[in-house]
């Protein structure tokens, strides 16, 4: 199951239109919408400093929220639209969509790396190199995976890859990149052996 799903704090907006937008924006808030899970649509102001700091971290429409406005009931919450000041980039405007347990949705989930003490190609001197800190899965909403887990103790030589199809992915979860196996993760050789390699094969090619 995933972990603490991020709280998102909105205000409930009074009145709708381009008049009351201009008031919230000029009050610090950045008016949206909450719409779906056939519940009629709810306008709302997010505080303008907050979703700066949200968007900047990246991510934000592929990350799940547990929307809490006053008055009404927490919901899970996903964004699909921000729109942005066409000269300053700044958020304008934000839509987020309701989603039931049973919603499908695609989210990046951590990729977590174990067991490197027991990994043979680590212990012969080769360097990990994280390819994909994250992967793009399909996931339900009401059953969210923390994580992604890579055993590198299967990893046996330097110059091996773990694929995605090398993983074992959480139940009900699968890849959103399904038309080729990407790679996750490779062990490669030490910069020092590369080095002396490279230079093994140009005094080959001198001596040609």
């Amino acid at each position: 199951m995933a972990g603490e799903i991020p709280d998102l704090q909105a205000q409930e907006r009074a009145g709708t239109g381009k008049g009351a937008a201009r008031a919230a924006r000029r009050a610090g808030m950045v008016p949206g919408v909450v719409f779906g899970g056939d519940k009629e649509p709810l306008a709302i102001n997010i505080p303008f400093n907050a979703l700066l700091k949200r968007l900047k971290k990246g991510r934000f429409k592929s990350t799940l929220f547990n929307l809490q406005v006053e008055g009404h009931d927490d919901v899970r919450v996903i964004c699909r639209d921000v729109q942005r000041d066409v000269v300053k980039d700044l958020p304008t405007h934000v839509d987020l969509m309701r989603l039931r347990r049973t919603t499908r949705i695609n989210l990046f989930i951590h990729v977590d790396f174990i067991n490197a003490e027991q990994c043979k190609a680590l212990r012969k001197g080769g360097v990990l190199t994280v390819v994909r800190p994250e992967v793009e899965l399909n996931v339900l909403a009401g059953d969210i995976p923390d994580h992604v887990t890579v055993d590198l103790s299967k990893v046996e030589k330097i110059g091996d890859v773990v694929t995605i199809s090398m993983v074992d992915l959480p139940e009900g979860s699968e890849p959103v990149i399904k038309d080729r196996d990407f790679v996750i993760c490779n062990i490669s050789a030490p910069s020092a052996l590369r080095s002396q390699g490279d230079d093994e094969e140009d005094e080959e090619g001198d001596e040609d």
